[in-house]
């Protein structure tokens, strides 16, 4: 198992995702560390693809901020000029206010000058903070590649200041193809995505080879013995045969196609990799292969893993943490282990209690608890917050709910 330490390696901070009036992923914050596997769960729709989608700029996040190795990848505009709209509406209000004033004029004009000087320093602000975040999401591979240029550079100077000859030539070479491929590098390609339907997330005109190979070639490697060997490798990695390299998708079983899907990803190298519901679609034999197929990637190419699905027992015994989703908030995080001793969140035990038992026995007595969102909560006075109730265990609720949560639970 990778050494999982406090490095943060992906953090997810006030993500929003609208499409239109759909808030599909609204306010979500999250960290993952290096060297751990976070799931993600919560029903169809909460918006636990999307999370994953945006991460990997599949989408453009609406507003927040994703930072990836320390270095900001995503970024969103929609959030400041929301709060410019709201402070000119206002602002507007007031002048109103003020120019149908008979009585405290004085006082209300001394107030809108007051007001237009804070929406004038607002402005400035958020403009400035609009300009940095397209700068950081549209030039954030560009700033990495410099950092693997210095790097490759800094490498390679004094080796070849001292190589002669046959040596020289050999140098030269391989410093060529690596600047070369330093240059075309991306930042976002250290995270790779494995898709849930492994049919479609094939193209069924290429050949095996042809699709673990494009990450590859895209990157600038041009030498087809090392693009081939390293093509074998990746398959045998994940349980298949060379001779599999010449064959289309069409010709493979669900779960065998799963498995180029996860060749496809891990032959790029990846800090991160998110699973998006990867077993899914799968037979629950195939599904513990490919379960145990990740696991054994992991502990052998130290991977970090976002593990997005809805099947709370798989979470279970992959994740280290969980974070639970309900109509596109976080509504409770917690270790593993911390969050099916205590689940605080109403949602959370709901879920929870859907979890089918293998002993009939147990089975019978089970007792379905149904969330109603309306019925469970009272947000009329105060809106709710991601709170950490004790170290390390997040959940959504207002001060009320807090209290009564840390009285129930002894907290």
């Amino acid at each position: 198992m990778p050494e999982q330490n406090d490095e943060v390696l992906l953090r997810v901070e006030h993500l929003c995702q609208y499409f239109g009036p759909t808030k599909a992923v609204d306010d979500v914050s999250f960290d993952i560390k290096k060297g751990e596997v976070f799931g993600l769960v919560g029903e169809s729709g909460c918006g636990k693809t999307t999370t994953g989608r945006s991460i990997i700029k599949i989408y453009n996040i609406t507003s927040g901020s994703i930072y990836f190795k320390g270095q900001r990848i995503c970024a969103g505009t929609t959030g400041y000029k929301i709060e410019i709209k709201k402070a000119r509406k206002e602002l507007a209000e007031l002048a109103k206010e003020a120019s149908k004033a008979t009585e405290n004029k004085a006082e209300l004009e001394a107030k809108l000058a007051e007001k237009k000087k804070a929406y004038s320093d607002l402005v400035i602000e958020n403009r400035k903070k609009i300009s940095a975040a397209k700068f950081d999401h549209k030039h954030s591979d560009r700033e990495y590649a410099k950092t693997l240029i210095a790097r490759t550079k800094a490498e390679y100077e004094p080796k070849l200041a001292a190589a002669t000859g046959e040596e020289l030539k050999t140098l030269q070479k391989k410093y060529k193809d690596e600047l070369r491929v330093a240059k075309k590098t991306k930042l976002i390609t250290k995270i790779q995505m494995i898709f849930q339907d492994p049919i479609a997330s094939l193209d069924p005109r290429m050949t095996v080879r042809e699709i673990i190979a494009e990450g590859l070639v895209i990157n600038g490697i041009k030498d087809q013995n090392y693009i081939d060997e390293k093509v074998y490798e990746m398959l045998e990695l994940v349980g298949l045969v060379r001779e599999h390299a010449g064959r289309y998708p069409h010709e493979f079983s669900g779960g065998q196609r799963q498995r180029i899907g996860i060749a496809r990803a891990v032959v790029m190298q990846p800090d991160l990799l998110i699973a998006d519901e990867p077993v899914s679609a799968l037979d629950v034999s195939i599904q513990a292969q490919v379960i145990n197929l990740l696991n054994e990637l992991r502990e052998r190419l130290g991977l970090t893993i976002l593990f997005i699905a809805h099947d709370l027992s798989v979470v279970k015994y992959f994740s280290n943490r969980i974070g639970v989703m309900y109509y596109g908030r976080m509504v409770e995080l917690a270790e593993t282990d911390e969050l099916f001793a205590h689940p605080v969140h109403p949602y959370t035990r709901s879920l929870l209690s859907a979890i089918p038992l293998p002993d009939p026995h147990a089975e019978k007595q089970r007792k379905r608890i149904i969330y109603n969102a309306l019925a469970a909560h009272d947000y009329s006075k105060q809106q709710p917050t991601l709170r950490e109730i004790i170290p390390g265990h997040f959940v959504l609720c207002n001060d009320e709910e807090e209290a009564k949560y840390k009285e129930e639970f002894g907290f």
